[in-house]
């Protein structure tokens, strides 16, 4: 019998022929983490936002290459943040990538290339799923995932993609700051990447159900021992491939960064815009006499109708006409700011919001960035905050400006108003705070008083502790001394219904 043919090869330049050497010396912690993964099959770099993934990402590709490890790399990134990992690897070091995008016939020649390095997005993945599955098979190839919490939801098309492709890679590595971003079991997808589930298990839904920070936490305390249990016991599951580092625990010398809330009062027609929004609520989360509250979807959606209420009435009430609560306070915050020399980056969740506020605070030369505004449109807008001393306050969208972005000209981050993304919200305010910062940074949240604002604050308190354990960042004690799950009860407060003792619930 004929023994079957190989996969043919395309024969690439040899490393020595190439300049595999970084340019730039990277920080200890960055060549700890280094040293601790270059020889694994997979690895996640899980260190915080601003302590240069990116340089560990790019050295590490960079090793791959140079001791033959690899044929190619791809580095995988979100859409938006294209652009900055062309400049990262110019940065440090001496490749230039080539890129995969939505062009077919392009990719047809990338593909047949002899390139090193090569740089796309997820979506590419997903249209060139077929191709790159041919491409596998003609070479060693190394796959780095930044921002890997895109492929948090399993049930996903692209996250799809990627567990289907993942045995093709002779390196598999994973990049964020949040593997936590929202919720615990947001970790469980981006590791069955790495491993098919060996750490963390093969059944999502097996895996859910033992750590999910739902509402039904308040008032079950066999539920809450079963979730700390997992819970503290999550990182030690993958530490052995998993480096974590903290702005503190790598002894990074930067300023100080001091959060604090300012409370307003909503202005008396937008609190009768609230309070009827608040009724109308409350009764689609009850339909018929039964609770929906543990629809946690559903009801999300609901909510965040009461954060728009309560931070800009416009987004729901086009006849509203008055100046919000927050405005005032805000106007308040930038003179300062601005009188003292300094810069800031508001944020709202809304793109409306957004083009509002541009609009009010036009005499302090405001510059936006949302989604709806072109990649082009919103790196010019970046480039002025950066680099125009007229263009003093950026104000953005976290879904378009939350990852990648080194935004250090300011030292201010003021949240007008908050999504219920704990992602979000870590990713937005430690733009400003990161390596290269020099002055002291202030992190400010507006919050209507009386409103669903305060819910807003509790749960992101409980979903930022979760993720500190889960990430091995603190201990179960100190977990413990600290937990609250009041966010479940204070749902219902917040929707005016009343708990009946016996888990029912009435208006």
């Amino acid at each position: 019998m004929m023994a079957s043919k190989p996969e043919p090869r395309l024969v690439l330049p040899s490393s020595r022929d190439a300049k595999f050497t970084p340019k730039r010396q990277a920080f200890v912690f960055q060549v700890e983490a280094l040293e601790a993964i270059k020889a694994l099959e997979y690895s996640a770099v899980f260190h915080e936002q601003g302590l240069g993934k990116t340089k560990i990402g790019v050295d590490l590709l960079l090793y791959w290459l140079a001791n033959d490890l690899l044929d190619s790399v791809i580095v995988v990134t979100k859409k938006g943040l294209i652009q900055n990992w062309k400049d990262e690897i110019a940065a440090h070091s001496y490749l230039e990538p080539r890129l995969l995008d939505q062009n077919r016939r392009s990719n047809f020649y990338a593909f047949n290339s002899p390139a090193r390095l090569y740089l796309t997005n997820y979506e590419v993945f997903r249209k060139e799923q077929r191709r790159l599955q041919l491409f596998l098979r003609t070479r060693r190839v190394g796959v780095l995932l930044d921002e890997a919490h895109k492929i948090k939801n399993p049930d996903s098309a692209i996250a799809k993609v990627f567990f289907d492709l993942a045995a093709g890679f002779k390196r598999r590595v994973i990049m964020t700051g949040t593997p936590v971003a929202n919720r615990p079991h947001d970790i469980w997808a981006q590791i069955f990447f790495l491993d098919a589930g060996v750490s963390l298990g093969p059944d999502f839904r097996a895996f859910k159900s033992q750590l999910d920070l739902s509402n039904k936490l308040a008032s079950d305390p066999h539920r809450v021992h079963v979730f700390e249990e997992e819970l503290s016991s999550l990182f030690s599951k993958i530490e052995g491939f998993s480096v974590r580092e903290t702005k503190a625990s790598a002894g990074l010398k930067l300023p100080q960064k001091e959060i604090s809330n300012v409370a307003v009062e909503l202005e008396s027609r937008q609190r009768e815009i609230y309070e009827q929004f608040r009724k109308d609520c409350a009764a689609i989360v009850v339909r018929e006499g039964r609770p929906i509250l543990d629809n946690a979807e559903e009801v999300l959606k609901r909510l965040l109708r009461l954060v728009q209420v309560a931070s800009n009435p416009r987004l729901v009430d086009h006849a509203y006409h008055g100046t919000p609560g927050k405005l005032p306070a805000l106007y308040s915050l930038i003179e300062k700011i601005t009188d003292a020399g300094e810069k800031a980056i508001i944020w709202s969740s809304f793109t409306e919001t957004v083009d509002w506020l541009k609009h009010e605070l036009e005499p302090f030369g405001p510059a936006k960035v949302h989604g709806k505004m072109t990649y082009p449109d919103r790196g010019k807008a970046i480039s002025a905050f950066k680099n125009d001393r007229e263009t003093r306050v950026l104000i953005a969208t976290p879904g378009a400006a939350k990852e990648g972005l080194t935004l250090t000209v300011a030292n201010h981050a003021i949240f007008y108003d908050r999504s219920f993304s704990l992602d979000d919200y870590l990713q937005a305010q430690d733009r400003i705070h990161r390596i290269s910062q020099t002055k002291k940074c202030f992190v400010v949240n507006i919050v209507a008083a009386h409103t669903i604002d305060t819910w807003v604050e509790v749960l992101l308190s409980a979903k930022r502790l979760a993720a500190m354990l889960a990430q091995g960042d603190i201990t179960r004690g100190q977990y413990e001394s600290e937990a609250t799950y009041a966010f479940g009860a204070m749902v219902r407060d917040v929707l005016g219904l009343e708990d009946d003792g016996d888990g029912s619930i009435k208006r």
